[in-house]
């Protein structure tokens, strides 16, 4: 197995075979930060969505006009568009070792299709026990944290429009309130941090999402980690059910 020491998280990142891994829970629950922590050490890609939804926009795929003229229209893209085109996503080269799965699936619906996608991918590389490992059924970790945590990490940001800097009220307060300490401007709090904003969300979640946690539990897949710990611990526990989990 080929090793190199990336400095960037602190950690070393390796070429071996991860599979798919999707990582759930709410709003501000840190899923981002493990995401990117997960790619940068395995070297696979972070696929989302929106990302994917943008690039075939911006390319002007057979897809891409298709979901442009349903969003032009003001109209949410179906299931079907969606999925069609994380699975040709998943088709590309750098997808060979595995990947993270970034906002997908949302509902139970999508990971039915996923399952059945991955199965197809499977039965085409028989015999290639490699190419088989890499579109396994997927580890999900699941990130629980307390809900009043969670409305403090959201509706305590604070941002400086000026440098960019974040803060947060309750966990990392400026040393003067309301002021940015690099370059003193006042701080803002954007809309989407409103605590009538954060309740919705958590209400979407709760009716869209967690019945995933059932789904994947039912078929052994999850593994539930603390993500009130600190940053790192959750990494290590991340990190350990995706080296140690047996998928096929």
């Amino acid at each position: 197995m080929e090793v190199q020491t990336s400095a960037a998280v602190g950690v070393q990142t390796n070429t071996r075979i991860t599979g798919p891994i999707i990582l759930l829970g709410p709003p501000a629950a840190g899923k981002g930060t493990q995401a990117k922590l997960i790619a940068q050490t395995f070297g696979i890609p972070q696929i989302s969505t929106g990302d994917i939804l943008r690039a075939n926009v911006a390319q002007k795929t057979e897809l891409g006009l298709k979901a442009k003229a349903i969003m032009e229209r003001g109209d949410l893209v179906p299931d079907e568009l969606v999925c069609d085109m994380v699975a040709d996503r998943l088709l590309e080269a750098d997808c060979c070792r595995g990947f993270i799965l970034d906002g997908f699936p949302r509902t139970v619906g999508q990971a039915e299709w996923l399952d059945a996608q991955l199965e197809k991918m499977r039965s085409c590389k028989a015999g290639d026990m490699a190419a088989q490992k890499a579109c396994a059924a997927p580890v999900v970790i699941r990130l629980i944290v307390d809900y009043n945590v969670l409305r403090q990490r959201v509706t305590g940001r604070r941002s400086c429009p000026t440098c960019g800097r974040i803060y947060n009220v309750y966990f990392q307060p400026p040393k003067v309130q309301g002021i940015c300490d690099v370059d003193g401007t006042s701080l803002v709090t954007r809309p989407d941090d409103a605590e009538d904003v954060f309740a919705e969300r958590m209400k979407t979640y709760d009716r869209q999402t967690l019945p995933l946690v059932d789904y994947y539990r039912a078929r052994g897949r999850l593994v539930e980690v603390n993500g009130e710990q600190p940053v790192e611990e959750v990494m290590a526990q991340a990190f350990g059910a995706i080296e140690n989990v047996n998928r096929l």
